[in-house]
Protein backbone atom coordinates (compact mmCIF):
# COMPACT_ATOMS: atom_id res chain seq x y z
CA UNK A 1 0.00 0.00 0.00
CA UNK A 2 1.06 3.31 -0.75
CA UNK A 3 1.69 6.51 0.93
CA UNK A 4 -1.67 7.65 0.93
CA UNK A 5 -2.68 10.86 -1.47
CA UNK A 6 -3.37 14.52 0.21
CA UNK A 7 -7.20 14.45 0.09
CA UNK A 8 -7.05 11.04 2.00
CA UNK A 9 -4.61 12.05 4.63
CA UNK A 10 -6.76 15.21 5.10
CA UNK A 11 -9.59 13.04 5.59
CA UNK A 12 -7.35 10.54 8.05
CA UNK A 13 -6.10 13.97 10.47
CA UNK A 14 -9.98 15.10 9.98
CA UNK A 15 -10.97 11.13 11.43
CA UNK A 16 -8.83 11.03 14.00
CA UNK A 17 -9.62 14.68 15.28
CA UNK A 18 -13.31 13.67 15.83
CA UNK A 19 -11.50 10.79 16.87
CA UNK A 20 -10.51 12.98 20.13
CA UNK A 21 -13.65 14.82 20.33
CA UNK A 22 -15.46 12.26 20.86
CA UNK A 23 -12.69 10.78 23.37
CA UNK A 24 -13.17 14.15 24.98
CA UNK A 25 -16.72 14.15 25.23
CA UNK A 26 -16.61 11.09 27.22
CA UNK A 27 -17.43 8.55 24.68
CA UNK A 28 -16.11 4.94 25.00
CA UNK A 29 -14.10 3.18 22.40
CA UNK A 30 -16.58 1.26 20.83
CA UNK A 31 -18.99 3.91 20.37
CA UNK A 32 -16.12 6.08 18.91
CA UNK A 33 -15.15 2.97 16.66
CA UNK A 34 -18.79 2.44 15.00
CA UNK A 35 -19.33 6.19 14.69
CA UNK A 36 -16.38 6.31 12.60
CA UNK A 37 -16.40 2.88 10.64
CA UNK A 38 -16.31 3.16 6.68
CA UNK A 39 -19.10 0.20 6.64
CA UNK A 40 -22.29 1.68 6.98
CA UNK A 41 -23.85 -1.42 8.67
CA UNK A 42 -21.68 -0.64 11.74
CA UNK A 43 -21.43 3.22 11.39
CA UNK A 44 -23.32 4.13 14.49
CA UNK A 45 -25.17 6.99 11.92
CA UNK A 46 -25.91 4.59 9.47
CA UNK A 47 -23.37 6.09 6.79
CA UNK A 48 -19.62 5.49 5.07
CA UNK A 49 -17.83 7.71 7.34
CA UNK A 50 -14.57 8.98 4.50
CA UNK A 51 -11.62 6.93 5.32
CA UNK A 52 -13.51 5.35 8.31
CA UNK A 53 -12.38 2.24 10.14
CA UNK A 54 -12.26 -1.01 7.87
CA UNK A 55 -12.09 1.47 4.59
CA UNK A 56 -10.38 -1.06 2.27
CA UNK A 57 -12.46 -4.17 3.62
CA UNK A 58 -15.56 -1.88 3.35
CA UNK A 59 -14.33 -1.17 -0.56
CA UNK A 60 -13.41 -4.71 -1.13
CA UNK A 61 -16.83 -6.16 -0.15
CA UNK A 62 -15.47 -7.66 3.35
CA UNK A 63 -16.74 -8.41 6.19
CA UNK A 64 -16.66 -4.89 8.70
CA UNK A 65 -14.10 -5.05 11.24
CA UNK A 66 -14.78 -6.46 14.76
CA UNK A 67 -16.04 -5.12 17.63
CA UNK A 68 -12.39 -5.57 19.10
CA UNK A 69 -10.49 -4.57 16.18
CA UNK A 70 -13.01 -1.04 15.41
CA UNK A 71 -11.37 -0.40 19.92
CA UNK A 72 -8.47 -0.87 18.65
CA UNK A 73 -8.45 0.98 15.76
CA UNK A 74 -10.32 4.17 17.68
CA UNK A 75 -7.46 4.01 20.48
CA UNK A 76 -4.74 4.21 17.79
CA UNK A 77 -5.93 7.19 16.25
CA UNK A 78 -6.63 9.06 19.26
CA UNK A 79 -2.38 8.05 20.67
CA UNK A 80 -1.79 9.16 16.65
CA UNK A 81 -3.59 12.12 16.99
CA UNK A 82 -2.20 13.16 20.35
CA UNK A 83 1.48 12.75 19.45
CA UNK A 84 0.77 15.06 16.30
CA UNK A 85 -0.70 17.55 18.57
CA UNK A 86 2.23 17.02 21.06
CA UNK A 87 4.34 17.82 18.30
CA UNK A 88 2.49 20.90 16.69
CA UNK A 89 2.74 22.30 19.99
CA UNK A 90 6.39 21.87 20.95
CA UNK A 91 7.03 23.17 17.19
CA UNK A 92 4.73 26.27 18.13
CA UNK A 93 6.22 26.48 21.81
CA UNK A 94 9.98 26.82 20.13
CA UNK A 95 8.61 29.43 17.75
CA UNK A 96 7.18 31.67 20.29
CA UNK A 97 10.16 30.88 22.71
CA UNK A 98 12.11 33.23 19.95
CA UNK A 99 9.53 35.87 19.82
CA UNK A 100 9.20 36.74 23.32
CA UNK A 101 13.38 36.83 23.56
CA UNK A 102 13.19 38.80 20.49
CA UNK A 103 10.46 41.45 22.15
CA UNK A 104 12.46 40.97 25.47
CA UNK A 105 15.46 42.18 23.77
CA UNK A 106 13.94 44.86 21.96
CA UNK A 107 12.30 45.97 25.92
CA UNK A 108 16.12 45.83 27.21
CA UNK A 109 18.04 47.79 25.00
CA UNK A 110 15.66 50.48 25.75
CA UNK A 111 15.76 49.79 29.47
CA UNK A 112 19.46 49.50 29.62
CA UNK A 113 20.23 52.36 27.86
CA UNK A 114 18.56 54.82 30.21
CA UNK A 115 20.28 52.85 32.60
CA UNK A 116 23.44 53.29 31.26
CA UNK A 117 23.27 57.15 29.96
CA UNK A 118 20.82 58.83 33.14
CA UNK A 119 22.10 56.28 35.89
CA UNK A 120 18.41 55.39 36.68
CA UNK A 121 17.98 52.62 39.12
CA UNK A 122 14.65 51.96 38.42
CA UNK A 123 16.51 50.95 34.51
CA UNK A 124 18.92 49.09 36.15
CA UNK A 125 16.44 47.32 37.93
CA UNK A 126 13.83 46.25 35.22
CA UNK A 127 16.94 45.75 33.23
CA UNK A 128 17.98 42.70 35.86
CA UNK A 129 14.65 41.71 35.50
CA UNK A 130 14.60 41.26 31.79
CA UNK A 131 17.96 39.48 31.93
CA UNK A 132 16.31 36.98 34.82
CA UNK A 133 13.14 36.66 32.52
CA UNK A 134 14.96 35.44 29.22
CA UNK A 135 17.19 33.26 31.26
CA UNK A 136 14.70 31.31 32.57
CA UNK A 137 13.03 31.39 28.92
CA UNK A 138 16.36 29.86 27.48
CA UNK A 139 16.88 27.82 29.98
CA UNK A 140 20.12 28.99 30.98
CA UNK A 141 19.89 29.39 34.73
CA UNK A 142 21.45 26.52 36.64
CA UNK A 143 18.53 24.44 39.00
CA UNK A 144 19.52 25.29 42.31
CA UNK A 145 21.19 22.88 44.59
CA UNK A 146 19.20 21.83 47.43
CA UNK A 147 20.35 19.58 50.33
CA UNK A 148 18.52 18.05 53.62
CA UNK A 149 19.65 17.71 56.66
CA UNK A 150 18.48 17.25 60.20
CA UNK A 151 18.18 18.68 63.41
CA UNK A 152 20.88 21.42 63.98
CA UNK A 153 22.64 20.53 60.42
CA UNK A 154 23.34 16.98 61.29
CA UNK A 155 22.57 14.07 58.88
CA UNK A 156 18.70 12.47 58.29
CA UNK A 157 18.40 9.46 60.27
CA UNK A 158 16.09 7.42 58.20
CA UNK A 159 14.42 4.46 60.04
CA UNK A 160 13.45 1.03 58.74
CA UNK A 161 9.99 -0.19 60.55
CA UNK A 162 8.72 -3.81 60.14
CA UNK A 163 4.70 -4.47 59.12
CA UNK A 164 4.05 -4.84 62.40
CA UNK A 165 4.92 -1.11 62.90
CA UNK A 166 3.54 0.00 59.67
CA UNK A 167 -0.25 -1.27 60.65
CA UNK A 168 0.14 0.22 64.20
CA UNK A 169 0.76 3.73 62.36
CA UNK A 170 -1.88 3.13 59.78
CA UNK A 171 -4.20 2.63 62.09
CA UNK A 172 -2.94 5.70 63.91
CA UNK A 173 -3.73 7.42 61.02
CA UNK A 174 -7.49 6.23 60.97
CA UNK A 175 -6.91 3.56 58.03
CA UNK A 176 -7.55 -0.33 57.91
CA UNK A 177 -4.25 -1.79 58.27
CA UNK A 178 -6.24 -5.37 58.94
CA UNK A 179 -5.77 -8.12 56.40
CA UNK A 180 -2.31 -6.95 55.08
CA UNK A 181 -3.08 -3.45 54.58
CA UNK A 182 -6.31 -4.84 51.83
CA UNK A 183 -9.04 -2.44 52.78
Amino acid sequence: MGRPNRATRAAITQRRADAIDLKLAGVDWLTIGRKLAADPAINSDGVAYPQGYGIDKYKRGLEPPTDKRLIELACKDVSKALVERTTVLDENTDELRQLMVERLERLFFTVYRAAIRNGDYQAVDRAVRIIERSSRLLGLDRPVRTELSGPDGGAVQVETAGLDELERLISLAGGDAGEGGQG
